[in-house]
């Protein structure tokens, strides 16, 4: 075998030697400029308080899933907690190995055993120990296993700027949302129905909302913000806006002293930035709501509080299911002009009934009562059995005081580009009792947000619809003409089958 000479050799050594120098010289600028970048965000984040005596936080390994307590509450920086409300505990599971990042509120009206108080709700922890405490009964009573990485304490001003700060978010709201403060206990509150932009105020009154539903359905609507906001968003402007937004963030929250360190920092944001392509999946607690109210008079009257119960085998179980990755890979969204040859389309020919009832009729004089909406108008002539259109003239749904003309509406909406879009919207109720509204939503708008990632195409009755899950369930299915798209809407806590929703949306006629 010939050699090759020690002056070639030698060249070829100090090309390699040469090439290893400047990718490693590269590399490490790149790190230098990303750890300085971390310090920058370190520094951001200092803007803010740290927890104080927060006990039972387990640091994570680098790389290893992580388990992050929200908190909303109306707590400021230094006054005692006593002080201090909460009506949001949402717990955030980020796993690496998951396609989902997997959410599960915990209703705050949860009745539980505080140490030194006895029998009281869940949210009365927080009052009583601050987080700490509320971290206690959650581990011991609730979810016993459980392991947080992670407290992050926001303050509900702080989510009014940071809503805004990212150009508000589109939200899909259900029914009218009507309240004077003057009158009642709970926060003044005045939203129509339909497809819109909730900006600061709005925004924070809608998801804290609670004066005529259950924990459950307000538990729902704050997980669904949040998906909309995520999926509007998205990771790009996110990053382009991180200091503004973290700046924000420090500003009007508390966390736990390993968020205000450079390594517990660099550790979340690793396994955030990998799961930012995530898809959020929503675990419904498994909530049993108890009589309460007032029994007797005078003297006698006796207050029963309103508590939220569960079996324990059915809290293991969603504990479970939280905890679990999602290790299915869902199939690419098909776009608007897919052909019928993709995997994740299919045909039926007839639509399903089961569980509809047609109601040709009160349809009808929905879209009647849009005669002058700008875009054709389409309803659906089968609904749910045992459910009814809204209609203001009978007022049969949520208050429309002082502004009638709810049920159904036709409105403008303002797209991405500030285009003025026209819109309608009719709101069915499913069980007011217990907050359950879906509706029929119509546009000129052809690529809102909200339907920017169908997950499955399916032509039935002759329509191609798009349908949209989360975590299994069909939350919105649309359909598309030349003049508009138009959508049911699921209930906030998704309790139309996929079967009937897709029903639903193939009986849409003009």
């Amino acid at each position: 075998m010939r050699l090759m000479p020690n002056s070639r050799r030698g060249a070829l050594w100090r090309a390699v030697f040469a090439a290893v120098i400047v990718i490693g010289a590269t590399a490490a600028t790149t790190a230098v400029a990303g750890l300085l970048e971390f310090k920058n965000l370190v520094n951001d984040l200092n803007a803010g308080v740290v927890l104080p005596h927060v006990q039972g936080v387990t640091l994570p390994n680098p790389g290893q899933p992580q388990t992050i307590l929200i908190i909303g509450s109306d707590h400021r920086a230094g006054e005692p907690f006593s002080a201090a409300n909460t009506d949001t505990m949402l717990l955030v599971r980020l796993n690496g190995s998951s396609s989902t990042i997997n959410l599960m509120s915990v209703p705050r009206d949860l009745q539980v055993q505080i140490p030194g108080v006895g029998t009281a709700k869940l949210n009365s922890a927080y009052s009583v120990g601050g987080p700490n405490l509320l971290l206690n009964v959650l581990k011991t009573q609730v979810f016993p296993g459980l392991r947080v990485n992670h407290i992050v304490d926001v303050n509900f001003s702080g989510f009014e700027k940071l809503v805004d700060a990212i150009g508000c978010v589109y939200t899909d709201v259900d029914h009218r949302y009507y309240n004077n403060t003057v009158l009642t206990n709970y926060s003044s509150i005045d939203i129509q129905p339909g497809y819109q932009k909730l900006c600061d105020t709005q925004a924070l009154q809608f998801v804290r909302f609670r004066h005529t539903d259950s924990d459950l359905v307000r538990n729902a609507r704050q997980q669904d913000f949040l998906r909309w906001a995520k999926d509007q968003y998205g990771g790009a402007n996110l990053v382009a806006n991180r200091d503004h937004l973290l700046r924000i963030f420090g500003a009007y929250t508390e966390t736990d002293h390993n968020l205000h360190t450079l390594d517990g920092l660099i550790n979340l944001f690793d396994l955030a930035a990998f799961s930012a392509g995530h898809t959020i999946k929503q675990i419904k607690f498994p909530a049993v709501f108890q009589p309460c109210g007032t029994t007797g008079t005078g003297t006698a009257a006796v207050q029963t509080p309103c508590y939220v119960t569960a079996d324990p085998a059915a809290e293991a179980g969603v504990f479970r299911a939280f905890m679990r990755p999602t290790t299915t890979v869902p199939a690419s969204p098909p776009t608007a002009g897919a052909s019928a040859k993709g995997k994740s389309q299919k045909h039926s020919s007839g639509i399903a009934t089961a569980g509809l009832t047609a109601d040709v009729g009160d349809g009808h004089s929905q879209a009647a009562a849009l005669s002058r909406v700008r875009i054709p108008v389409y309803y659906p002539r089968l609904i749910m059995a045992g459910s009814s259109y809204c209609f203001s003239i009978t007022g049969n749904c949520p208050v429309e005081i002082p502004s009638p003309g709810s049920y159904p509406r036709a409105y403008t909406i303002h797209d991405q580009q500030g285009q003025r879009q026209a819109a309608y919207y009719m709101t069915i109720e499913l069980n007011p009792m217990l907050g359950e509204y879906y509706g029929v939503q119509g546009t000129t708008w052809q690529h809102p947000p909200i339907l920017a990632k169908p997950s499955e195409i399916k032509f039935v009755g002759g329509k191609r619809l798009e349908l949209f899950a989360n975590g299994g369930k069909l939350t919105d299915v649309a359909w598309r003409t030349p003049q508009g798209v138009y959508w049911i809407s699921n209930t906030l806590t998704t309790d139309i089958s996929n079967q009937q929703m897709v029903g639903i949306a193939a009986s849409l006629t003009r």
